[in-house]
């Protein structure tokens, strides 16, 4: 069962686009996805891991965004907490979540500019590159998600909203 939020003893990290966390303990890192997507990682040993939720696939020609939102530069992010953390990329729960089509009529007519499409396949293509083995994944679709990450179990929640939501908040492949 999910812990409410505001739970005593119990740390909150809300993720806003382009933010990244990791850490461990009883912290619950959660973020709203549209098109963006969320890679989550824990590691089933030490009760650690974290969340990133990036925006973009690569930096390109964009110069005045962080690290953070870009697939790329946030795979880095958590390449480093990793090192730091004496573990290696395998031993790690992974999974991926988001990259719902916000914009669905649009990007029919031209599939260059799904950047839902694309996140998606970077993050899939990163995971893959870098030893990650996704053992779980909510993505495309044309609905915004809420994502929960427990860093004390490693669990992660879905809360799937908008036009195809019947059900509620749903535990998507715990340990």
């Amino acid at each position: 069962m999910i812990a409410k939020r505001g739970d005593p003893g119990i740390e909150d990290v809300t993720l806003r686009p382009g933010e990244f966390h990791f850490g461990g303990g009883a912290t619950r890192v959660h973020t709203l996805l549209g098109s963006c997507v969320a890679i989550t990682l824990w590691h089933p040993e030490k009760h650690i891991g974290g969340m990133c939720h990036y925006l973009l696939p690569q930096r390109g020609s964009c110069q005045r965004l962080t690290r953070g939102h870009y697939a790329d530069e946030a795979m880095d992010l958590f390449l480093q907490e990793i090192r730091s953390a004496c573990t290696r990329p395998g031993e790690y729960q992974v999974k991926l979540f988001g990259g719902g089509n916000m914009f669905e009529r649009s990007c029919k007519a031209d599939a260059s500019i799904n950047v839902s499409r694309k996140n998606i396949e970077a993050g899939i293509n990163l995971l893959q590159q870098h030893g990650f083995t996704v053992v779980a994944q909510d993505v495309g679709g044309n609905r915004y998600r809420r994502i929960y990450l427990e860093l004390w179990s490693g669990d992660v929640w879905v809360h799937r909203g908008a036009a195809d939501n019947t059900q509620g908040p749903m535990d998507l492949c715990p340990r």
